[in-house]
C-alpha cells in the first residue's frame, strides 16, 4: 500500500468512527444493563472494512471500541472489558468479506449480507460470551447461556436488520466507490 492509500485509508476510519459515534447517540431502543438500538451506527464500520478489507476493518472496529468505552464507561473486570469493547466491535470487521466482491450481481449482494451476518453475529458472540462469564448472576433460575443470547439478541437482531437493509439499499449507488 502506498503512502497516498495509507492517508486516505486512516482519514476514512476516522471519519467512519466519528459517524458511527454520532449515529450511536440516536438510540430507538436502550436495553436496562447495556446494549442499544440505534440508527445504524455499525454501518459506517462495516462500509470500511467492506472498502479495506478484513484487517483494517477489525483495527477501526477494535478503535471505535475503545472509543465507545471512554465516553461511556462500563467495566467490571479486564477480560469483559476486552470482550465487550475491542473485540467485539473489532469483530464487526469480518464484514468485510464485502472487500473481495467485485461483482454487481446477486452474488455481490449475498457477500455484503453474509459479511454483515458474520460481522455482527461476531460481536454478538463476543457479547454472549461476557454475560455468561460475567453476568451469569443476572440469568436468575435461567440458563446463563440462554440468558445471555436472548439478551445480547434483543438489540442486535434489529441492528442486523436495520444494517442489512440499509447496506442493501445503498449498495447499488455506492458499491463502486465502496468496492472499486
Amino acid at each position: 500500500m502506498n503512502k497516498k492509500n495509507s492517508i486516505k485509508m486512516l482519514t476514512e476510519g476516522g471519519m467512519m468512527i466519528a459517524l458511527s459515534i454520532l449515529l450511536g447517540r440516536i438510540k430507538l431502543y436502550e436495553a436496562p444493563m447495556g446494549g442499544s438500538v440505534t440508527a445504524g451506527s455499525m454501518i459506517p464500520l462495516m462500509l470500511f472494512a467492506i472498502r479495506w478489507g478484513i484487517i483494517p476493518g477489525i483495527a477501526v472496529g477494535a478503535t471505535y471500541g475503545l472509543l465507545d468505552f471512554m465516553l461511556k464507561p462500563q467495566f467490571y473486570h479486564p477480560i469483559q472489558f476486552i470482550l465487550d469493547y475491542p473485540m467485539a466491535f473489532g469483530l464487526l470487521g469480518l464484514a468485510g468479506l464485502g472487500y473481495f466482491t467485485k461483482n454487481y450481481d446477486a452474488k455481490g449482494y449475498f457477500n455484503l449480507i453474509l459479511g454483515i451476518i458474520l460481522g455482527i453475529g461476531g460481536r454478538m458472540i463476543s457479547h454472549v460470551l461476557s454475560g455468561v462469564v460475567f453476568f451469569a448472576e443476572y440469568a436468575g433460575d435461567k440458563n446463563p447461556w440462554i440468558y445471555s443470547i436472548q439478551y445480547n439478541a434483543y438489540y442486535l437482531i434489529p441492528e442486523l436488520i436495520i444494517s442489512i437493509v440499509v447496506l442493501a439499499l445503498i449498495w447499488k449507488p455506492i458499491k463502486r466507490t465502496i468496492v472499486g
